[in-house]
Parts: structure tokens; C-alpha cells; sequence
């Protein structure tokens, strides 16, 4: 096994839960014709790190020239322990092993036993609607229609075409929506909200050139799980945050009209809630979203052989951006902090975990948790982790926005030295990302305004003008973006008032939340 493959094998092995490694240790002792595998496991699962050197050490039975194969045979033995592990909860895995059992007889000439087993395959496939392993079932229909061969076989054989044709619909549909998902995804992290009519009618065109004419009602549920995800992700790319709500409540209902897939398709499942979620934080459903968080929160408590590593980490992701943003809600930055100082201690392993588009998020949302709680300095710090990140061509827009809040931090900490090199720094970005808009253009020319000699007496009147200026905006297609970012309003309302920026983003929240 390649070195590559040695670090594969060691972090499979990372992989683990101990009761896996249990049951792996335990099939393993069965088989008592060669334990040496078992001796490289339990090497393996006590380092830190792969150590080639020290498992030649610990266990001199095992030769050098043998460490390559030995190790290729623990990997293959691993996945199918975890295999026999999961196959009792992961139906498809039962599914593929029926189909595989369906083989076997009929490669005996046991058709009839065949038949059956193939018949108890599809009947569960259909249960979830798993179109792949339908078409596989349909293949093996095929194939064993000439060995059982009487009176019926004409009918049949036209169910079967008929079957094989609704089948490879349905799948070409699925791909369609899945296609298109990915493709607006991937513009979506790039851009992050559309910016300007010629946004809007590239993606309306990528949609209808690819979407051909459908019956909602038709369509199967594998197909509907996979539309309403694609129409959801539309929907808040373009900013229409109630149609998103709406599909995404749609989607999630899907999942209570089915409750087995809850448990079969766990991570879409759980991708749904987090979409229902951020629809009702966009539209201040602060009750709607509590309730939600609660199904959310079940998840964890869902069976352990089905908590992968990948269904794990996305939920400790969501739980934690949602929390967040129920602290924005109801403008309870304080409690927020206090959170923060909670998980500090475990956050940085987290963030090694996620993937870069997920940890500049998270970096911009507890840069304005901070901000919102006055403490200006912890804001900036977590802001330069967004402006100092070589993936600038991620997420625009935040970039964008993280360069704005810097300067206002800077401004509100009086760092008066820095404020026209970051100004120009920030005009340079957006210019080059084509996003300096009348809201950027706006903010920016008013902190250089304030970076030069202003009275007490004067500065209120220039936040005044500055909110005059901007309010009109809120109802701008693509102006009003700029304020899902940053809630510039209540930070000029503060200024004006004399007022601490939580306490009036607190007291809108009891005006507009929908307890």
C-alpha cells in the first residue's frame, strides 16, 4: 500500500466509533487463521500519527516486506465490518445486499428463489424511493425474464419497459435539479446574493434552458426532494426570502408525510431544516424558528450508527450559525458573547474542520456579534481572518462587506490613521470584484467624511444625512442586499440617539419579531 494509502488506512481507522471497533475486533477473533491484521489494527488505532517505524517496532511478527499487503487487507477488512455494522439501519445497504443475494441464486439456476428475493428488494426501494437501485432491480428482471419464461411473459415484459422508461425519467429529472443545484452553488459562493439585473437574468436563464415543463404533483418523491432544494437555494439567491420560506416548508414536509426517510436520508433531511431555518430568520419568525431549532436538535439523538462524520459535523454547523442567528433576532449580543466565551475553548479545532465557504461565514457572523456588543477590537480580529484569507474569490460579497465593518470598527475605536488607507484599500476590492454600489459608494465616502475634523456638534447631523440617504435603498432590488449583511440602519439610529447599537437593534426586534 502506497503512502497515500497508509494515510488513508490510519484515518479510516480515525474514523471509527468504539463501537465499531468493537464489533470489528470481535468478527476479527472469529477468524483465527491470521490475526497479525488485528495486531496492525490495534498498533494503528493508539498512534496520534501514522508511524510506519514504530508498528515494525511493536510488532517484530510482522515482516516489512508483508507491512504493504497486510495493510491493503486491514482496509479491505474495515469497510466490510462497517458494512455488516450499518447494514441493519442504512436500508440501502439491505437493498444492495438482497440484489447481490439475487445474483448468487441466480448464477445456481435458483430463479424462482430469484424472483422472490428480488421482489422483496424493489417493494423496499420503492419505499424510499431509491430510483438507482430500482434500475439495478429492473436489470435483473431483465435478465432472468428468459429463464422463467409462461403465460404472463408478454405483460411482463411491457411492465418491466414501462417500469425501466418512468424510472429513467424520474432519474434524468433528479439529475436535472441536482445539476443545477450544484451549478447555482457554485455561483452562489463565489457572488453570495445576486447583485444587479445582469445577475438575475444569467441565473434565470441557466434555470429555464436547463428546466424543461413539469406537473409538480406528478413527480415522484426522490424527484421533489431534489426540486425543492434546487428552488429553495433559488429563491434566497435572488433575494425573494417568503417563495424560499415557502419551498423550504414544502420540502420539510415531505419528511413528515415519510417519517422513514428521516432516518434513511438523514443529511437532506437535515440540509431542509436548515433551510426552513434560515427562511424564517430572514423573515423574523422568531417562533416558527425556535420550534424548528427543536427538530433540529433531535438529530442528535437519532441512532449512532447512522451519525457519520459528515451528518455530525454539518449538524454542530447549523447549531451553531442558528444560534448565532437567533441572537441576532432578538439583538441580545451580550448573551451572544457570553455564548462565545462558552465554546471558545473547542471553536478552533471546529473551524479546522469546516470547509473554507462555511468558516467565512462563521468568521463575519461572530465579527458581528462582537461589533454588536461594542467590543470593536474582538470584531476586527475575526474580520482579519476573512481579509487576510487567500480565498478571495470566495464569497465575494463578504469580503466586500467584512472590508466595511472593519472601517467602521476602526472608526469607532478612533484609529483615525488607518481610516483613508483602508478606505482606498477597500474602493481597489470592490472595483475589482465589480460590487461598489450606491450603498458602498455611500458608507464609504461618509467614514472619510468622519475621518476628518468634525465637532460633537456636527457629527449628528452627518449620520442623519447618511440614514436619509440610505433608507431609500431598503427597497432597491439590488441595493437592498447590502443590508443583509450589516444593519447599518440601527448603527447610524444609535449614533443619532445616543444609544448603545444593541439596545436599538433589541427594541426593533420586539416591533417585527413574530413571536
Amino acid at each position: 500500500m502506497s503512502k497515500e494509502g497508509s494515510e488513508a488506512l490510519f484515518h479510516l481507522i480515525r474514523s471509527l466509533k468504539q463501537s465499531e471497533k468493537r464489533y470489528f475486533k470481535l468478527q476479527s477473533e472469529l477468524d483465527s487463521s491470521d490475526m497479525k491484521y488485528l495486531k496492525l489494527f490495534e498498533i494503528i488505532d493508539g498512534q496520534k500519527e501514522y508511524d510506519e517505524t514504530a508498528i515494525i517496532k511493536k510488532a517484530p511478527e510482522i515482516k516489512k516486506q508483508q507491512l504493504s499487503n497486510l495493510k491493503a487487507h486491514l482496509y479491505k477488512k474495515l469497510l466490510q465490518s462497517i458494512r455488516q455494522y450499518n447494514q441493519k439501519s442504512v436500508i440501502d445497504i439491505q437493498i444492495r445486499e438482497m440484489i447481490d443475494h439475487a445474483q448468487l441464486l441466480f448464477n445456481r439456476s435458483l430463479y424462482e428463489q430469484c424472483v422472490d428475493i428480488l421482489k422483496k428488494a424493489k417493494r423496499k426501494a420503492q419505499k424510499i424511493d431509491n430510483l438507482e437501485l430500482q434500475l439495478e432491480i429492473l436489470k435483473w428482471e431483465k435478465i432472468i425474464l428468459m429463464q422463467t419464461i409462461g403465460a404472463d411473459t408478454e405483460s411482463r415484459v411491457n411492465r418491466i419497459i414501462e417500469d425501466v422508461r418512468g424510472v429513467n425519467q424520474r432519474i434524468n429529472n433528479v439529475n436535472t435539479f441536482t445539476n443545477l443545484t450544484a451549478q447555482l452553488n457554485s455561483i452562489y459562493t463565489k457572488i453570495g446574493y445576486i447583485r444587479s439585473q445582469s445577475d438575475l437574468d444569467s441565473i434565470n436563464r441557466i434555470i429555464k434552458s436547463n428546466i424543461l415543463d413539469y406537473e409538480e404533483e406528478s413527480l415522484s418523491l426522490n424527484e421533489k426532494i431534489s426540486l425543492y432544494n434546487l428552488y429553495t437555494g433559488y429563491y434566497f439567491f435572488i433575494q425573494d426570502f417568503e417563495q424560499g420560506y415557502q419551498t423550504a416548508k414544502k420540502w420539510v414536509m415531505l419528511y413528515d408525510a415519510h417519517k422513514e426517510l428521516r432516518l434513511s436520508r438523514t443529511e437532506t433531511y437535515l440540509n431542509a431544516i436548515n433551510s426552513l431555518m434560515i427562511g424564517q430568520y430572514k423573515l423574523n419568525k422568531y417562533k416558527k424558528f425556535v420550534n424548528t431549532s427543536r427538530r433540529m436538535r433531535e438529530i442528535r439523538h437519532y441512532p449512532k450508527n447512522l451519525m457519520n462524520e459528515n451528518i455530525r459535523l454539518k449538524l454542530l454547523k447549523y447549531t451553531y450559525v442558528h444560534e448565532f442567528n437567533r441572537i441576532f433576532m432578538l439583538g441580545d449580543f451580550k448573551a451572544g458573547v457570553s455564548l462565545m466565551n462558552r465554546i471558545k475553548p473547542g471553536l478552533e479545532d471546529f473551524i479546522d474542520q469546516l470547509d473554507n465557504h462555511s468558516r467565512i461565514i462563521l468568521f463575519y457572523k461572530v465579527a458581528c456579534l462582537y461589533f454588536g456588543n461594542d467590543n470593536y477590537r474582538e470584531a476586527i480580529q475575526w474580520l482579519n481572518r476573512i481579509l487576510n484569507s487567500e480565498n478571495i474569490d470566495l464569497r465575494e460579497d463578504i469580503h466586500s462587506f467584512a472590508r466595511i465593518l472593519n472601517l467602521i470598527c476602526h472608526y469607532e475605536l478612533g484609529n483615525m490613521d488607518v481610516i483613508d488607507y483602508y478606505i482606498r484599500s477597500t474602493y481597489r476590492f470592490m472595483l475589482k470584484k465589480d460590487d461598489l454600489y450606491r450603498f458602498q459608494k455611500a458608507i464609504l465616502n461618509f467614514i472619510r467624511k468622519l475621518a476628518g475634523e468634525f465637532s460633537e456638534d456636527d457629527l449628528v447631523p452627518e449620520f442623519e444625512k447618511l440614514l436619509n440617504l440610505l433608507i431609500p435603498l431598503q427597497n432597491r432590488p439590488f441595493e437592498k442586499r447590502a443590508f443583509i449583511y450589516f444593519d447599518i440602519i440601527s448603527w447610524l439610529e444609535s449614533k443619532i440617539q445616543g444609544k448603545r447599537v444593541q439596545d436599538v437593534i433589541a427594541q426593533k426586534a420586539k416591533q417585527v419579531i413574530n413571536y
